[in-house]
């Protein structure tokens, strides 16, 4: 990998080099927000190895799945497999979500630490996001607050070179500009919550939620 790697270049890479970066487990929050929500389709924003595409799935939800890496993507569709969903329940896309415009309205879309140490238009992605919420459905977004303490050595150099800085409930919201006649927010909090990282070491870690509900 080069020096100054893309997004799709670093992201490949860091998947590629590990058997599994993630636990498989959906994400504890998208789980107790998303439970009382009505089935439709979903999309989820940098799926990663598929751990809420495939509970979504698994509770009905017709699931697209995008992320820039291809081996995160197989192994998001190898999971699916595993937890016998059906194959036109979960559908997942290797593409780069900075030009990747979506297949019609979602009821849901998600996305769940959409963060990256390199350059990524995360902003306009997220906007763009919002364009293909359908009426009456929800935008989910779910952020780290800080840094977990296991974070890597690039990640924490970003932060320490003032190349990154994440945002609160309030900032995500401000830094979408959606129309506040169109959009109403339905949760805008943080909220911690126990974790367990790669090397065992266990922390407290606060996640940013914002969900917004398109009128």
């Amino acid at each position: 990998m080069s020096d100054n790697p893309t997004p799709a270049e670093f992201w490949e890479a860091r998947y590629a080099d590990a058997d599994g970066l993630w636990s498989g487990r959906p994400n504890a929050v998208l789980v107790e927000v998303v439970a009382d929500l009505p089935v439709g389709r979903a999309l989820d924003l940098g799926c990663g190895e598929g751990g809420d595409s495939v509970w979504l799935a698994a509770r009905g939800w017709a699931v697209t799945g995008v992320d820039l890496s291809p081996t995160a993507v197989r192994r998001a569709a190898d999971a699916a497999r595993a937890a016998g969903v059906p194959d036109d329940r979960a559908e997942f896309i290797a593409a780069d979500l900075a030009t990747w415009r979506g297949n019609g309205a979602y009821d849901l879309v998600t996305a769940s630490f959409l963060h990256s140490p390199v350059e990524f238009p995360r902003t306009r992605v997220l906007r763009d996001a919002a364009d293909l919420v359908a009426s009456g459905g929800h935008l989910l977004l779910i952020g780290h607050a800080a840094f977990p303490p296991w974070a890597t050595v690039p990640d924490r150099d970003a932060e320490d070179h003032g190349d990154h800085r994440f945002l609160s409930p309030q900032e995500e919201i401000d830094e979408l500009a959606l129309d506040p006649a169109a959009w109403d927010t339905v949760l805008a909090e943080t909220r911690d919550r126990d974790a367990v990282g790669p090397d065992g070491t266990r922390a407290v870690l606060t996640d940013t939620i914002v969900l917004l509900r398109r009128n």
